[in-house]
């Protein structure tokens, strides 16, 4: 059976998004939350390589980046994947992975896995949404497919959020959890 992000939810809408220092894979370059934040929204992405859900969905957010991010909204993916029992999580595979995706948006490797639990992110994907002032204001699925479905995903939700935010709107506060393969955490 699937993870939701349902099972541990930290942060509540209205939090604060913890701040976080981690190396990006692809360009081996140290970056923050505060270097990476928008004025406008901050989509935060917790993903790995191996997860079905994930494999799913990756065609989806390279078109939602590229939608968003001319508009202001900055996209940031960590993998929080112990590489140690999943190999395809190591971060030379991130790296290739990304590039082999068109990631056009920095994935980040968690290695002590500390971010992920300041979040409370419990699978892959588990999608946070963050206006200008780093207030929590979407936790929940990109969209209402999965592998099984049969469709495609579109990212609908997270579009529905970004939306609202871009036009001054308040987010939906109705939210779907995330669902997923769970974060492997080290033992």
């Amino acid at each position: 059976m699937p993870a939701t992000s349902e099972t541990s939810l930290t942060l509540t809408l209205g939090a604060i998004a913890p701040d976080f220092t981690l190396t990006d894979t692809v360009s081996g370059k140290t970056m923050s939350l505060s270097d990476l934040k928008s004025p406008k929204a901050t989509v935060i992405l917790f993903i790995c390589n191996h997860c079905p859900y994930v494999k799913h969905v990756d065609r989806a957010l390279v078109r939602l980046a590229q939608d968003y991010m001319p508009q202001g909204v900055s996209f940031i993916a960590i993998s929080s994947n112990d590489p140690i029992q999943y190999p395809e999580d190591s971060p030379e595979r991130m790296r290739e992975e990304a590039l082999r995706v068109g990631y056009p948006f920095p994935y980040l490797f968690d290695e002590t896995q500390d971010v992920a639990r300041a979040y409370g992110a419990a699978c892959t994907p588990d999608t946070f949404i963050f206006d200008g002032d780093l207030r929590l204001v979407y936790r929940g699925q990109l969209d209402d497919t999965r592998p099984s479905s049969g469709r495609e995903a579109t990212a609908a939700d997270v579009r529905a959020a970004l939306d609202a935010i871009l036009s001054g709107q308040p987010v939906n506060a109705v939210q779907k959890p995330s669902v997923g393969c769970s974060i492997k955490w080290k033992r």
